[in-house]
């Protein structure tokens, strides 16, 4: 039996894949089991930040692997304490919790949430406001977190606790704050399940003054968003406002599994002894992947990330076919008036590879993609929308 056979009968059938075995590559340039060559503008849904095989990562992981590959946090790692040291310097937060995943970095959040509702305002204040069209994670909880009643199906009864707000709309967020006891509000600045879209800026920042006058955690998602993708270190960051918990992942471990979970002034002291824990949290080896990333996050890397947002945004809006196109940074949703996973297929038999976000063909290259392979993607993707 081949790769796709084994994993059709002994793979949970949970993901519909496509038709091709990936099997190694270079940077942007990945290649499958017969050894044909893809420009990848998908780096495994924005986690492969600096490509694949990066040499400096690579470095770092195996010097780590020579050391120990896992301690468990009954003691101490120093790329653990490193990388929580470089995230607080360069965010201003205070404290980090590590986890595995996105959705465990957004379940560190939501306990935050209720921990600091209950000390400030009493048991019952757990409710969180979260947007509809928003994706916070396949958990039970962050499941119930996310505005989106598609992902609800199946599943119920959802953890209580959760009001969704419209995107962009204040008023909203005030009602729901009067009518249910709320100890935050939970946002991604680019919705990226939600279909790769950005927040008002004027929105943001009227969000953020409401929370702190009614003395509610405002929770910033940037899984996805997050370690340089948008163009700055953390989309927050253009925003100009300070959020009291940040969530990140995917792009941070540069191929291995790490969330974090950035608490703020606010929530730095709410986790004690014993109130959260997590088995691989700060592995040694994941971290010191991680260490390599950020630390390549300059401003120069950022430059290039915004250089290269602006050549595809003016390479694609108004070109033939194309509805409309969203997003920041190297995270971008491009609405067709063909069908998207028609684009897609014709993408990948010429050698490029894009994904999906709801009815657009969404973007998600590599922060270091040569501008020559980006070039060529980018002509190759706007033909096959023309078609």
């Amino acid at each position: 039996m081949n790769v796709i056979e084994l994993d059709k009968q002994y793979i949970a059938n949970t993901y519909a894949r496509f038709p091709v075995q990936l099997v190694g590559g270079k940077g942007s340039l990945v290649c499958d089991e017969t050894g044909k060559e893809y420009i990848d503008l998908g780096t495994g849904i924005a986690v492969n930040s600096f490509g694949i095989a990066d040499d400096e990562w690579k470095a770092a992981v195996v010097a780590q692997l020579d050391k120990i590959q896992h301690t468990s946090n009954l003691y101490y790692s120093e790329p653990c304490a490193l990388l929580a040291q470089t995230l607080c310097e360069k965010t201003g937060m205070k404290k980090v919790f590590f986890s595995n995943s996105g959705a465990e970095a957004n379940e560190c959040a939501i306990k935050a949430a209720r921990k600091y509702g209950e000390l400030k305002k009493g048991k019952d204040c757990y409710t969180v406001i979260t947007l509809k069209n928003s994706f916070h994670g396949r958990t039970i909880t962050t499941l119930s977190a996310t505005g989106q009643d598609v992902f609800h199906e199946h599943f119920t009864p959802m953890t209580e606790g959760f009001v969704y707000a419209t995107a962009n709309d204040l008023d909203e967020v005030k009602t729901l704050a009067k009518t249910h006891n709320c100890c935050a509000v939970m946002i991604e600045l680019v919705q990226g399940e939600g279909g790769v879209m950005a927040l008002d800026p004027d929105y943001v920042t009227a969000l953020a003054e409401f929370t702190k006058t009614e003395d509610m955690l405002l929770i910033v998602d940037e899984v996805q968003t997050g370690n340089g993708r948008t163009g700055s270190l953390y989309a927050y960051m253009q925003y100009g406002i300070v959020p009291d918990v940040v969530t990140t992942a995917k792009g941070l471990g540069g191929g291995l599994p790490i969330g974090a979970t950035l608490l703020g002034a606010r929530a730095q002291d709410l986790f004690t002894a014993g109130l959260n824990g997590s088995t691989f949290g700060g592995n040694p080896v994941a971290c010191a992947g991680a260490l390599s990333i950020i630390n390549r996050l300059d401003e120069t890397l950022l430059k290039g990330v915004r250089e290269k947002s602006e050549y595809i945004f003016n390479e694609l809006s108004g070109a033939k076919g194309v509805v409309s196109i969203s997003g920041k940074g190297l995270m971008i949703g491009i609405e067709c008036e063909k069908d998207a996973s028609e684009i897609i297929a014709k993408c990948m038999e010429r050698g490029v590879l894009v994904i999906k976000a709801k009815n657009k063909v969404r973007l998600l290259p590599a922060l270091n993609i040569p501008l020559r392979q980006l070039k060529k993607a980018i002509q190759i993707l706007k033909e096959v929308i023309a078609e």
